[in-house]
């Protein structure tokens, strides 16, 4: 049967024809006739002068006789008009168990399920007010296109109504959105399912008696999700009796195997028993819920009871479950970048109290000194723990990114020395190096840790087969090469190349993709974190080059780096400056000042203070921006200079500094942080005679810039 073309006309039979009657014999029929009556009879008064009984009994007879033949033959009533369309409204309406009625294109209301009464549709026409325009622009769409949708208010909730043509004469009007369903609001003809519900969700169909119909209507045959019915009185032992295409597409089943199949069977143990649980809850859904199929879908499901049975949608969210995975990497990313640069920050601190303190004591205990050894080796120690600093701070992205000109092989040649103790004896590390490499623009701390993180994933990898060999390449491209290579962008300059590879099991093709995530691994808990090439990747792009894999399983895995070459541009030749006699650094690291030292951390701020004291100069010490306002206020602002740290509680150094301008005048003033200059030069823009000083600090250079400081 086909709902969009009409059927013929079916002729009228006896029982028919004598409804017709009875509907015709109506007040408002009789009142019809006696106006006709009347006016003819008026009409013939006025045309024959005179007025015949006879003549009034036959217009009498006539007009009942028009009148009923046009009840009877011209106006059918709204379920002959559906008959004649080879169905009957109330058939159509009661068959869905979402609201639903069958309207004609104006707005007239022909039939209407149980559901659309309870959510507030009683009227005999659909929805007025504000949602009329709306809806009747769906209908209009409907009749034209054959669907139509709009947003309409039915009892108090919002609907997404759905029209679909029927005929050339009515529509289906169909709330297609869970509305006052998906709020929890029990309707009046879900109190069967709603007793069941409560019982623990699935009892004997006997208590289900007045459920809707277990069988696909048309809409979900053709719907873009999964919908099946299940016959059985428990969903997990019940078996797949009907099902629509998307059905077996996301079960991975031909329709000969799904028929007749358990439920059960479908689903993987460990979310059968977690389905049967969340259903004791009452709820329809969603659900999520894992097939045993190949796919690594993620799916969602939505069980409602039928007569009989079980109707099951069938969605799958994989890509909402992507977009919601990436939010969380965002999210775990910004808040171990937040940890690490303030764990940083502090660590930086604890090394600037060390550097003093084994400064001091190597200026006391110089070379020949029986302890100078034992300190010697202490400072080796702090400038390792000053690199793993810089790691963490690179992470973060707060690292203070000092770019110098290198030649490639020069770098790698020294980074050589640190690989080769990351090795252990069963790895071997052998270097390879081109001819004419040229030289690149790079940060040599992070290059040196790109290196280190891939010879260490390297080690690592190979450590399940006993070893293996480490190899590093290093070559000059043209940008052709470069492109062939596999950088698409490769510069006009053409690129420098590091090649790191291995002869581990290599890295299996559905994971290469995501090697370079954060958080990422392969090693076992608690070996890694997953931090490492995602660094590695983030170094590179800062670099303005690029990083890219080659590997096959069985056959080890080769990281590629590729950096733009650097080419030192010439400057326009100006008339040669009168030389200026070079500044003599200064040996004597003495000298006259006062200064404010302003630092939070208390080891920092003693020990340097203490070391500035005992060179000449009168300190003054602060613990926070706060307490420096008080005691420049006090002191009148006079002081020669001023050392504050940028981050502390309260207020800040930048923000301290604004207020004391006035009052401290031009006086220079140096900050010092273990945050790079980058996060907090915005808040300086207007300042001048601003200095910087990174964090850790050793009594050389802050003696030095302290001196300079107060020179100039």
């Amino acid at each position: 049967m086909s709902l969009a073309t009409p059927a013929a006309a079916a002729p009228l039979k006896g029982a028919d024809l004598i409804a017709r009657l009875r509907g015709a014999a109506t007040p408002r029929s009789f009142a019809m006739a006696g106006a006709i009556t009347l006016c003819v009879c008026l009409a013939m008064w006025l045309v024959a002068g005179r007025l015949p009984p006879g003549a009034i009994l036959a217009a009498l007879l006539v007009a009942f006789a028009a009148v009923i033949l046009l009840g009877v033959f011209a106006f059918a009533s709204e379920h002959e008009v559906l008959s004649h369309e080879g169905f009957r409204a109330d058939d159509i309406a009661s068959a869905l168990t979402e609201p639903a009625a069958v309207a004609a294109y104006d707005g007239h209301v022909l039939a209407v399920n149980a559901a659309w009464r309870d959510a507030g549709g009683d009227a005999r026409r659909l929805p007025r007010g504000d949602a009329a325009p709306g809806l009747f622009t769906a209908l209009r769409e409907a009749k034209a296109q054959g669907t139509g949708r709009a947003l309409v208010r039915l009892g108090g909730f919002d609907y997404e109504m759905v029209v679909s043509r029927l005929g050339e004469d009515m529509a289906l009007v169909r709330a297609a959105s869970q509305g006052v369903l998906g709020n929890g609001l029990m309707l009046r003809h879900e109190g069967a399912v709603q007793a069941v519900e409560h019982a623990g969700f699935l009892a004997a169909p006997e208590t289900v008696s007045d459920l809707p119909e277990a069988r696909l209507d048309a809409f979900a045959e053709a719907a873009p999700f999964g919908a099946a019915v299940v016959k059985g009185v428990d969903l997990f032992s019940a078996q797949i009796e009907d099902f629509n295409t998307a059905f077996a597409a996301l079960a991975e089943k031909t329709p000969d195997d799904l028929t007749g199949m358990d439920f059960a069977h479908l689903v993987t143990e460990n979310s059968r028993a977690d389905l049967k649980e969340k259903l004791k809850s009452g709820k329809a859904g969603p659900f999520d819920i894992s097939l045993s199929v190949k796919s690594d879908r993620a799916l969602q499901v939505y069980v409602t009871q039928v007569a009989g049975g079980f109707s099951l949608y069938l969605f799958d969210v994989s890509d909402q479950k992507k977009l919601e995975q990436n939010l969380v990497q965002a999210q775990k990313m910004q808040a171990i970048g937040q940890v690490a640069g303030g764990m940083a920050h502090d660590f930086n601190n604890l090394l600037t109290g060390f550097k003093f303190r084994n400064d001091q004591l190597l200026l006391n205990h110089p070379l020949g000194d029986p302890s100078y050894e034992d300190l010697n080796g202490t400072r080796q120690i702090i400038a390792r723990a000053e690199d793993l600093v810089r790691n963490l701070l690179a992470f973060a992205r707060k690292q203070t990114v000092k770019r110098v000109t290198l030649n490639v092989g020069e770098m790698v040649s020294e980074a050589e020395v640190l690989l080769r103790r990351l090795v252990r004896e069963d790895v071997k590390l052998e270097t390879a190096y081109g001819r004419n490499l040229p030289n690149v623009h790079v940060d040599k701390g992070q290059m040196e840790m790109v290196m280190m993180n891939l010879v260490v994933n390297a080690r690592d990898a190979m450590r399940p087969q006993g070893g293996g060999k480490v190899s590093i390449r290093t070559a000059a491209l043209s940008q052709d090469e470069a492109k062939a290579h596999g950088w698409s962008e490769a510069p006009a300059q053409g690129a420098a190349l590091i090649e790191v590879s291995d002869t581990g099991p290599g890295i299996p093709p559905e994971i290469v993709a995501q090697v370079f995530e954060p958080f990422f691994t392969t090693k076992p808990q608690g070996e890694g974190t997953g931090l490492g090439l995602s660094t590695v990747h983030g170094i590179i792009n800062q670099a303005g080059g690029h990083i890219l894999i080659d590997t096959a399983p069985g056959q080890g895995a080769t990281f590629r780096i590729f950096l733009p070459v650097w080419i030192e541009t010439e400057k326009p030749t100006e008339a040669p400056a009168p030389e200026k006699p070079a500044k003599p650094v200064p040996k004597d690291l003495s000298g006259v000042g006062r200064i404010l030292f302003v630092e939070d951390e208390q080891i920092v701020r003693g020990i340097a203070a203490q070391l500035l004291r005992q060179r000449g100069y009168e300190v003054l010490e602060a613990a926070d921006g706060e307490e420096a306002l008080d005691i420049i206020e006090a002191e009148g602002g006079k002081f020669d200079l001023l050392i504050s740290d940028v981050i502390m509680p309260g207020l800040d150094g930048p923000s301290m500094l604004k207020k004391a301008r006035p009052l401290i005048g031009d006086v220079p003033v140096m900050f010092i942080s273990g945050y790079a200059e980058s996060e907090f030069s915005d808040l300086l823009e207007e300042e001048k005679n601003v200095s910087f000083l990174p964090k850790p600090l050793d009594i050389k250079t802050l003696a030095e810039r302290v001196k300079e400081q107060l020179a100039a």
